[in-house]
């Protein structure tokens, strides 16, 4: 067991985004003492709202995590030595009809980033949050997926450039000595997910009195781990995780998402049967994905939060949220083959 890391000054990317808000305000709320920079381009997916109960606590920087010169500069000026690497472009559909936007943010994004702690001398900590989705169907026999002995098999171009990145994220720490730590979630969900994914987009649809769209036959199986409780898992490898190691962050629940989309008619008291239809599966759908997290569990993570509890708090947010039109327009999210939302500033 690696002794407790302590940072003080961190930098986290992607801060105004769906976990990585989650993220600060937990270190915010538990360590205030801690000096905490959200650097965020604010695309489409990310919001100031989310950051808005912290906002005098932390410093808040828009921006691009490809711009070299920025990047350096705030490690400098502020001392970074810690930093958070959640900024990523995440949306698997939209990876099928605009990949190069996925590596240019997920690849040089993170390169950049690499390059800025290697040149600089305060950052002693970068964790890299990757994606259980790098393993592709490893699991599908029945499996689980394990952080040192799984080979990765990425599927499609969202899931290639997050293993693209973990390779120069361990080629840092192996040729230059970065310290680092990489993360390997699944499917989260929870309050202030913008509606591209499943959760947050069935619930749109179905309170719009709309079809949700099953992508194939539904019968993928998914694992999905309320955001409380990934948070809880940063914090906690943030800590305690030791140096050139891997964690995966996995719930034990699995669910089909057809069988999600019958929870939320049910919560929203819609009928199931006239308001799921299926259309055309994605280019490449992986059938399962499901990770280990025997390693993480031993620095002292639980799953709080079930799947019922969790549900229903977060239908509950949305139900709000939705009236206040907390994203502005979405109507291109909710599409059942979306297209890259543009948000207008």
């Amino acid at each position: 067991m690696a002794s407790l890391y302590e940072p003080k000054k961190i930098l986290v990317t992607g801060g105004a985004g769906f976990i990585g808000s989650h993220v600060v305000e937990l270190l915010c709320t538990k360590y205030p003492h801690y000096k905490i920079t959200v650097l965020d381009s604010l695309q489409y997916c990310a919001n100031l709202k989310n950051l808005e109960a912290i906002s005098t606590l932390i410093k808040f920087v828009e921006g691009d995590i490809r711009s070299t010169e920025l990047v350096r500069y705030i490690i400098q000026t502020h001392e970074i030595d810690t930093i958070l690497h959640f900024a990523a472009e995440t949306h698997v559909d939209n990876s099928f009809g605009n990949s190069f936007t996925f590596t240019e943010t997920n690849v040089m994004g993170t390169h950049v980033l690499l390059e800025a702690s290697r040149q600089s001398e305060t950052v002693k900590r970068f964790l890299h949050v990757s994606t259980d989705e790098v393993y592709g169907e490893a699991s599908l026999l029945g499996g689980s997926s394990f952080e040192s002995d799984s080979v990765l098999a990425p599927t499609n171009p969202y899931s290639a450039s997050k293993a693209a990145a973990e390779m120069l994220v361990n080629a840092y720490g192996t040729s230059y000595n970065l310290p680092y730590v990489i993360t390997r979630g699944n499917n989260v969900y929870g309050p202030r997910q913008f509606p591209e994914k499943a959760i947050p987009k069935f619930i749109h649809l179905l309170h719009r009195n709309h079809k949700v769209p099953i992508h194939g036959n539904g019968l993928a199986l998914r694992s999905y781990m309320h955001v409380s409780d990934a948070a809880a898992a940063f914090d906690l490898i943030l800590h305690k995780g030791e140096n050139h190691s891997i964690y995966n962050i996995g719930a034990q629940e699995e669910r089909t998402v057809v069988s999600v989309a019958k929870d939320l008619c049910k919560s929203l008291n819609k009928d199931a049967h006239s308001h799921i239809e299926y259309v055309k599966d994605r280019a490449f759908n992986d059938r399962r994905y499901f990770v280990d997290s025997s390693k993480l569990e031993a620095l002292g993570w639980k799953q709080e939060k079930n799947w019922t509890q969790g549900l229903s708090e977060t239908v509950e947010w949305y139900l709000t949220s939705v009236e206040e039109k907390y994203w502005g327009e979405v109507d291109s999210a909710l599409e059942a083959h979306p297209f890259p939302c543009i948000k207008n500033k």
